[in-house]
Order: C-alpha cells, then structure tokens, then sequence
C-alpha cells in the first residue's frame, strides 16, 4: 500500500509540487462532431466514436495535463443494459474506457521520451467513476436528493461491478467524482474497502452554494467518513463555479491531511432536467491562468477542468504552474 501511495505523490512531486488534470471531455468532443445528447453522455463515444476519445486524450496531453480521466463518468452497467446492450458488452465498453486513455498515454509518452528539454511528464490515467446521480441523468449530483429508496447498501452495490471492472482494467487511479452527499461518500470508502482495492483514488464533491455538499451536509461531516479510510489519497471538488474553488480549498486544507485536488467548471451552470447550458458568468482560460497559482498557493496538489473546460485552458494551467514551481 505505502509503494501505490508514493507514487501518487511522485507525480506531484515531478510536476513540481502540483499536477495538472485534464479538462472538460463532453465539450470536446462536440467540438469534433460527437452528437452526446443523450443519458450516456460522453460515454456514447464508447460505442459510436471511440477514436474520437482517443484523439481528445491526446490533446490534454499535448497541453501538459499529468492525469488525464477516462470516460467513464456516465457509463454504468444499468445504463448500458437499458440501451440494450448485455453485461458483458457494457463490461467491455467499461474497459475500453480506460484501454484507450492508456493507450493514449502510452503512445504519447512513446514520442515525447526521446524528445531532449521536453517539459512532460508520463502522465497517470484515472479511471472515472460518476456518482449514481450522474447515472440518473436528472441534475441529483448537483442536488444529492437520492430519494428515500436509496440507501447505503443500494449506492454500494450500484458502484460495485463498475468499481471491480474499471480495477481490472489496470488505471494508475480512481476518480470517484461529483459526489453529492455523505452517504454516497461513505459507500465509495467502504467499497474499496470491502473489495480491499489498491489503486490510490480520490473523491471529489461538487457543491452548489460554495459551502456545504449540494445535499446541504457539511464538508467536515462528509471528509471525516474518507479521513479514516487509507484507500482514498486524495479530496476535493470537481464541476463547481470556478469562484468558490479557493475558499473551499481552505476550507478542506483545515478539515484533512491528504492532497486536495479541484477541477471546476467554467462557471456556466447546466440545467439537469433540461439538458442544456444556461447564460451564466464564467471563466476564460485567462483567468483559470490567473487563478490557478492562487489556489495552488491555498493548498491545492492537483488542479484541473471540467465542464466546459478546453485544451487551451489545461495548457494555460499547465504552463503557469511549470513556469512557477
């Protein structure tokens, strides 16, 4: 266990005390044609345009992200199978998820290894896990209203294939992401635990008032359930407005000891029941420059996008944090 978690903090280290993580995946690849209107989103690709997965890896990559997420985030056995697809079928499309970003990775690294003075580093592959609002495909995980059907031993044995499938598919990491609540944070520990996992992962909140989890519970309730757990390496927030991104990291650097990872949204607010983009204030990649060292400097040790995010904005992140580290 001590040698899987030295390497976590051996990427941040090379990167200079900061790793960057990649950005929105959705965004781009509409930005290539990819039609994902749909409630496997991004994991539609899995099944229609795999390439077009790959090629997106590649140029987060290219613009120096270190971790870069699989697209996994919407693909769930049950969402699978209601799309008419068998189990086995969905298991192979979970592993594609993560084959390709390796395969990305590898061959990437294969070019730029040989390269004297490049500032690269061999980048990890995170397996994504979304939590079970993202499967709901209903904006819950910007909620945390699971109903009152939903209990602890439901949210584990939802996650529990995909969990044991993504493992075996050999990710350096596990993104447990957009977590909404506390109890879907206590089934994500006590499910590595329960399958006695030993890929480091991270559980990352999202959070719509900038305080508390969308379901209103507080941080501190949420984070001492995953500071007892030596299976999670990391904390932090993802697919939250950009401006609450460094009171929160102040916040979590008072409430835990592990590396705090954030990756916002461009601070545009999607709308879950109507599937859209609403007009809203957000950040430009000149910003995201800007802030990035502020919220590295609050505590940060990996700093990413989500939502709306682009290559252009990893590569401004990127290059800050390498330029001032």
């Amino acid at each position: 266990m001590v040698k899987v978690k030295a390497s976590l903090e051996d990427l941040i280290e090379k990167a200079g005390g900061c790793a960057v993580v990649d950005g929105g995946f959705a965004t781009q690849l509409e930005r290539h044609g990819a039609v994902i209107n749909d409630a496997l989103w991004s994991a539609l690709c899995l099944i229609k345009d795999p390439h077009l997965i790959k090629q997106v890896h590649v140029e987060y990559l290219e613009a120096g992200a270190d971790v870069l997420v699989s697209s996994s985030y919407q693909a769930t056995l049950p969402g699978f199978l209601s799309r008419g697809l068998s189990i086995e079928e969905g298991e192979l499309l979970l592993e594609k998820s993560v084959k390709l970003a390796v395969e990305a990775r590898d061959s990437f690294w294969d070019s730029v290894e040989r390269t004297p003075g490049h500032s690269y580093n061999r980048a990890f592959v995170a397996a994504s896990i979304g939590s079970y609002g993202a499967y709901l495909a209903d904006g819950s995980e910007y909620s945390g209203c699971y109903g009152p059907d939903v209990n602890l031993d439901k949210l584990k044995d939802f996650h529990r294939r995909r969990l044991q499938v993504l493992v075996e598919a050999g990710p350096d990491l596990l993104a447990f992401e957009t977590i909404p609540n506390k109890i879907e944070a206590q089934a994500c520990v006590e499910l590595l635990e329960e399958e006695n996992i030993e890929v480091p992962s991270w559980i990352c909140f999202s959070s719509v008032d900038g305080e508390n989890a969308p379901s209103g519970e507080s941080f501190k309730e949420c984070l001492d359930i995953i500071n007892k757990s030596n299976k999670v390496h990391a904390v932090g927030i993802n697919c939250a407005p950009p401006q609450f991104i460094e009171t929160l990291i102040c916040k979590f650097k008072k409430l835990t000891k592990k590396a705090i990872v954030v990756y916002p949204n461009s601070g545009e607010v999607w709308d879950g029941r109507a599937k859209r983009w609403l007009p809203s204030k957000c950040f430009g990649d000149d910003k995201f420059e800007v802030f990035a060292t502020r919220w590295r400097d609050s505590g940060a040790k990996l700093i990413g996008g989500c939502c709306r995010t682009t290559p252009s904005t990893i590569q401004a992140i990127s290059k800050v944090l390498k330029e001032s580290s």
